[in-house]
């Protein structure tokens, strides 16, 4: 390469979209972080390894004991069950984790964002670049054990084809719920509020046994939860359990990605901009 040719930049496609819409200070943030985390890729594979864990020891493992559950009437064994309730665990963890502490950092710390707002980029801009960049690690490790799923005979169903981008669409509610939630956070003891959120969605939303087993009141607040939606949602897409019904877990997660976005960025702007 001669000494005056312009290096070649690597822009992921999330980025290169926003930029045709009109989001330029997203897509240069989305870039800015893809940079950042060239010479550190294994951070990013971290996350994906506790649910496919869970898969190996509980959804292999405890399903040999378990055999069968009954989904819709009908049999299905127990690790073609939780996988999809782990998929959506798996893009949960990824949108979360980069939505919480990582910008809680950038935000209190780093001052990334002082910095970012002293250019032309706009607060919204900033809110919908962070969440860009937490679906792409979301999406990755969707993708990742979605082969993984594949592999082992777990997709039952041509639906299947549908649960990448509806594990996006539950990176997105996650992530912008938690942009917005971390907008409050006032010091690193407050995650645990994270966590106490989080640990009980997993272990309860019908991720390990079906949303019958639980007693009527629980199952009204398991009903409601934005993960017990996601893993509904991929479960029917997986298994062929698709419906009319599977239509209000996709505007659920819509509404609730959308106005976190916008309550980021609002927050954002009042913290940085005042």
């Amino acid at each position: 390469m001669s000494e005056h040719a312009i290096p070649l930049r690597i822009v992921p496609a999330p980025a290169l979209l926003l930029r045709r819409l009109g989001g330029r200070g997203s897509a240069h943030l989305i870039e800015r972080h893809a940079r950042a985390y060239r010479h550190s890729w294994l951070v990013l594979a971290s996350g994906f390894f506790e649910p496919l864990f869970y898969l190996l020891s509980i959804g292999v493992g405890i399903g040999k004991l378990v055999g069968s559950v009954s989904v819709n009437g009908q049999p299905v064994s127990f690790t073609s069950f939780v996988a999809p309730a782990l998929l959506a665990t798996s893009a949960m963890n990824g949108a979360i984790f980069d939505s919480t502490f990582n910008i809680f950092f950038r935000l209190k710390y780093a001052k990334l964002y002082d910095s970012v707002l002293a250019t032309p980029v706009r607060a919204g801009e900033v809110a919908l670049g962070e969440i860009g960049w937490a679906l792409i690690r979301g999406g990755l490790y969707a993708c990742a054990f979605m082969v993984i799923m594949l592999a082992m005979g777990l997709v039952h169903s041509v639906w299947a084809v549908f649960a990448i981008p509806v594990a996006l669409l539950i990176g997105f509610a996650f992530a912008g719920a938690g942009m917005a939630a971390t907008t409050f956070i006032r010091s690193w003891q407050d995650f645990e509020y994270v966590t106490l959120t989080t640990l009980p969605m997993f272990l309860f939303s019908a991720t390990f046994y079906p949303l019958g087993v639980y007693p009527r009141p629980i199952q009204i607040v398991v009903d409601c939860t934005p993960l017990y939606q996601g893993t509904a949602l991929l479960r029917g897409l997986s298994l062929g359990f698709v419906g009319p019904s599977l239509l209000w877990h996709v505007l659920y997660l819509a509404v609730m990605g959308t106005a976190g976005l916008t309550l980021a960025g609002r927050r954002i702007a009042r913290l940085l901009l005042r």
